[in-house]
């Protein structure tokens, strides 16, 4: 993690993200969870370590923790400064999310796998988190993430699309963030694999840390074809 964090800022990147929490058991007994808990918290230190303190630095809990578990670990990642804390416990019941967005010193962010705007008024209304992270590909697509955004903006909340996962989905959440007044910042996935500007003509086009939108009709790339036939899932 602080390797390639390192070298993701060395690239240009000013905000670095990781999910040092995967990994651990769902039902594992308390040590078990200690165990993981305290690696994932050293896996945090170590980045911010290599990172430095003006680099912005994001953690994903990946819904692995129970209320008090999420309480604790937002208590323990004060030291950190953090962007931003993702997630730590399940979205559902909402009222746990809002209980550790009440409590944590950080901004809280989530939302990844609910669907449309109807399953993001109660997320808002509860005051789950304070940045809204709806994924085009899970969402509704590109128009519902509007909606989405909208939504956020008329709660004051900060709109920041999850879904690294291809530079397909990339670029249209792109797209859309282009016309949000309430965005905030968009994922990429860095130095996962080596062939991932082959998968779309022309290549992703990168800018010190920032994803440049392009003016070209549609969302200004197409899939390579014969990439996707050399890396079948």
């Amino acid at each position: 993690f602080a390797a390639m964090a390192a070298k993701a800022v060395a690239a240009g990147f000013d905000a670095v993200k990781l999910a040092p929490f995967d990994g651990m058991p769902r039902q594992g007994d308390a040590a078990t969870i200690g165990k993981f808990t305290q690696r994932g918290i050293d896996c945090a230190a170590a980045v911010r370590k290599a990172i430095g303190p003006k680099t912005d630095l994001l953690i994903d809990g990946h819904n692995h923790f129970d209320l008090e578990g999420g309480l604790d670990l937002a208590r323990r990642m004060e030291p950190f400064n953090l962007f931003w804390l993702e997630e730590v416990v399940p979205p559902k019941p909402v009222e746990n999310l809002a209980a550790i967005n009440r409590a944590a010193k950080m901004p809280t962010a989530g939302g990844e796998g609910i669907y449309g705007i109807k399953g993001f008024l109660p997320y808002v209304t509860a005051g789950a988190v304070d940045i809204v992270m709806p994924d085009v590909k899970y969402c509704g697509g590109m128009l519902e993430l509007k909606k989405i955004a909208s939504l956020a903006e008329a709660a004051g909340l900060l709109v920041a699309p999850h879904g690294p996962a291809s530079p397909v989905g990339n670029m249209a959440a792109a797209h859309v963030c282009a016309t949000m007044p309430n965005f905030q910042i968009l994922e990429y996935s860095f130095g996962e694999i080596p062939w991932r500007e082959e998968l779309v003509d022309p290549p992703e086009r990168l800018e010190r840390g920032h994803l440049i939108v392009p003016d070209r009709p549609g969302l200004g790339l197409k899939l390579n074809d014969s990439t996707v036939k050399r890396y079948p899932a």
